[in-house]
């Protein structure tokens, strides 16, 4: 049986657990697969108290725990409007961050964080949901291809001094 999880909007209080869960779960995911260098400098830089605070108070960005039980699972960011970073258009919602701790994997708790997002959108009446995935995140790009999203451009993303490659996903909810 899938457990259920519930998603607790993050507060200004919340930082040192997010920056905590982000440092680790995005080390967890892709340490292996990296340079320790350049996952050390993008993690000072993106996981920071202030970084982090100022993404919580940038209008259109917020952050959910995903909780399971009283345990903490994991955590995703949704941005509107503004605070997102390629379409910035009042009808779309970007997932900017989707992370699961690892003791929490394969049991489907990203299925319903992304349930989640899409629940979000139709409840903010926006014509598409998008979201960036590392170019080798292979088994996350089989899950939302699984989910309705289909591949709509590329960025570049820089982990420390390493140029990586974004694939931007889309899926249309009209």
């Amino acid at each position: 049986m899938t457990p259920t999880i519930e998603l607790v909007k993050v507060t200004e209080a919340d930082i040192e657990t997010l920056s905590n869960i982000s440092r680790e779960t995005f080390f967890a995911a892709f340490y292996h697969l990296n340079n320790a260098d350049d996952m050390e400098a993008y993690a000072a830089a993106s996981f920071n108290h202030e970084k982090l605070l100022t993404e919580l108070r940038t209008p259109g960005a917020e952050f959910y725990f995903a909780m399971l039980d009283s345990d903490m699972a994991g955590f995703i960011k949704l941005n509107t409007v503004e605070a997102q970073n390629e379409y910035k258009q009042h009808n779309s919602l970007e997932i900017e961050r989707l992370y699961i701790l690892a003791k929490y994997q394969n049991q489907k708790l990203g299925r319903q964080m992304l349930n989640f997002a899409f629940n979000e959108a139709t409840r903010r009446n926006v014509d598409f949901i998008w979201l960036g995935v590392w170019e080798h995140n292979l088994r996350a790009i089989k899950l939302y291809e699984s989910l309705g999203f289909a591949h709509c451009g590329s960025h570049d993303f820089m982990l420390g001094t390493d140029r990586q490659t974004d694939l931007l996903l889309k899926k249309d909810l009209r």
